[in-house]
């Protein structure tokens, strides 16, 4: 029995190079904790999905190892595998099966007894009981969506991936899959989701991970990652515009907006002196009057696309 305190899922240094000589992943190493809801954001072709299918035993990863709750997953696959629930993109289903039959086929592929019990609960959570005699190809695109998760559920797994579960469904039913997603995090299930929907991650994530060209560039509670890579703009309406900022304020980190009727001054929340009093001090100076001001904090969308857009090197990953 794994302790509490262990990685539900551990994966070191793995990497896949695919026969074509393209590295889909590079010395991936990542600890995820038992019980939390772990985001993976990254553009498309970073390897979010490679990374999901090579824990799920899916993919053969080209190097490295992967443990699940206490299986390796390549000398355990059988083991592993039963603890592992994954919700893939596709919307690839038996199309003449019913829901129910579906489901019921899942449960038994990984050899857990009959219940129906359960699968009931869980159909019924997804808004698909009264949908579990008819055939799944006379579904909605939304329901046939439910449909993947009552199947990656069926055998009770304790990890979930779900591998951008909300893509191209409503409102309503990414509300509603958000709000499974915690009931099941608070019934102790791990969950591990890529997404693009950056809200999303910014809404329900405990931590993120940031993969960008098959590298983890960083790994970090969300709060904490805000915190460091996160900017405050400070946004002055000036009295009168301006056409340009002025030669002796150039080296200072103002951007002019609003067609020269707002200035805004860019700062680090980590830095002892935000500056803020001496940049009023000098534009008094200047003869540079403001009637308003306020300031606002960088959201995650801004941090992600400055990791993964940035054209620098791939920052030290950042361990929590």
């Amino acid at each position: 029995m794994s302790s509490q305190s262990e990685p539900i899922v551990s994966i070191r240094n793995v990497g896949k190079t695919y026969a074509s000589g393209f590295q889909a992943l590079k010395d991936v190493s990542l600890d995820i904790r038992r019980g939390e809801i772990f985001a993976l954001l990254g553009p498309n072709g970073a390897g979010k999905t490679t990374l999901i299918n090579i824990v799920c035993g899916i993919v053969n990863a080209s190097s490295g190892t992967v443990v699940a709750d206490g299986h390796d997953i390549v000398r355990e696959s059988r083991a592993a595998r039963s603890k592992i629930g994954l919700v893939p993109q596709e919307l690839s289903t038996d199309a003449f099966e019913s829901v129910w039959a579906t489901v019921r086929f899942s449960r038994g592929l990984f050899g857990r007894p009959p219940d129906p019990a359960h699968l009931e609960k869980v159909l019924r959570a997804l808004s698909l009981w009264d949908k579990r005699d008819s055939r799944i190809m006379a579904l909605s695109g939304g329901m046939k969506r439910r449909v993947l998760i009552a199947k990656a559920l069926a055998h009770e797994p304790r990890i979930l991936f779900l591998d951008e579960p909300t893509a191209g469904v409503d409102v309503e039913l990414r509300r509603d899959m958000w709000q499974m997603v915690r009931e099941l995090r608070d019934g102790g299930v791990t969950i591990i989701l890529t997404t693009h929907y950056i809200e999303e991650a910014e809404e329900m994530a405990d931590r993120i991970g940031v993969i960008r060209k098959g590298e983890l560039v960083v790994v970090e509670d969300k709060h904490v990652l805000m915190r460091k890579l996160g900017k405050k703009q400070l946004t002055l309406q000036l009295q009168a515009p301006l056409e340009r900022i002025p030669e002796a304020l150039a080296g200072e980190p103002l951007a002019l907006a609003d067609d020269g009727h707002a200035l805004v001054y860019t700062f680090n929340t980590q830095s002892d002196r935000t500056g803020i009093a001496a940049l009023l001090r000098r534009l008094a100076e200047h003869g540079i009057d403001f009637k308003d001001l306020h300031s606002s904090e960088s959201s995650l969308e801004d941090i992600f696309v400055s990791l993964v857009h940035s054209d620098a090197p791939a920052p030290a990953q950042v361990r929590a």
